[in-house]
């Protein structure tokens, strides 16, 4: 087994999750489908590396980790209940075994992004999801044409659209990230980005 798979089956089976590895071997399958270009086992890994500089304040890691795995496993593009089927993916798989599976799928459901969390397990979740958009411009621009590319399915017009209607949602907050954590290390060079794509400020 790989590092990714070793984890991920380790997590699995200690929350009480069986056949870890078969599952694993689904999960990996559908984050390499051929529409996926962003949302892929190479998002999840570098989710994995912000989790991991968060993991002492996360007050349940292993179930926002569950959560980070699971979140986009189920991507079809444009589909409005992705989050929602990767939720009942995880449940379907968790079979009853893994008590913490209801948390876990609110966990998910709150990477949709549409409303402020309450819980700080749910603004960690959401925080990894979106560190992203902190990241240096280079990676920030790369990014978001990986993101354009999972969308053949409409013309440019439509996405600028799109995309700024979210990329404004989320500028529009008081905060873009609930957690301190991130806050510190994110928000300005995240606002930045978003600035940039919107043209708020000079390119740079």
């Amino acid at each position: 087994m790989d590092r990714m798979q070793t984890r991920f089956v380790a997590l699995w089976s200690r929350n009480g999750g069986v056949r870890g590895e078969t599952v694993y071997a689904d999960l990996a399958q559908r984050y390499a489908e051929a529409v996926r270009r962003y949302h892929t086992l190479r998002h999840i890994r570098r989710c994995l590396r912000y989790f991991d500089l968060a993991h002492n304040a996360i007050p349940d890691p292993d179930a926002v980790e569950l959560a980070l795995w699971c979140h986009d496993v189920i991507y079809l593009p444009g589909a409005s209940d992705n989050e929602q089927r990767s939720a009942e993916w995880f449940r379907r798989w968790a079979d009853g075994r893994i008590a913490t599976c209801d948390p876990i799928c609110e966990l998910v459901l709150a990477t949709r992004h549409t409303d402020v969390p309450t819980r700080l397990d749910e603004s960690f979740a959401c925080d990894v999801d979106l560190a992203v958009l902190g990241a240096p411009r280079s990676r920030f621009r790369d990014d978001g044409a990986r993101l354009r590319a999972e969308r053949a399915d409409i013309d440019d017009h439509t996405y600028d659209l799109q995309e700024r209607a979210i990329l404004s949602s989320l500028l529009a907050r008081p905060r873009i990230y609930g957690t301190d954590f991130f806050y510190v290390r994110c928000e300005a060079r995240a606002r930045g980005n978003l600035a940039w794509r919107l043209g708020l400020q000079r390119p740079g």
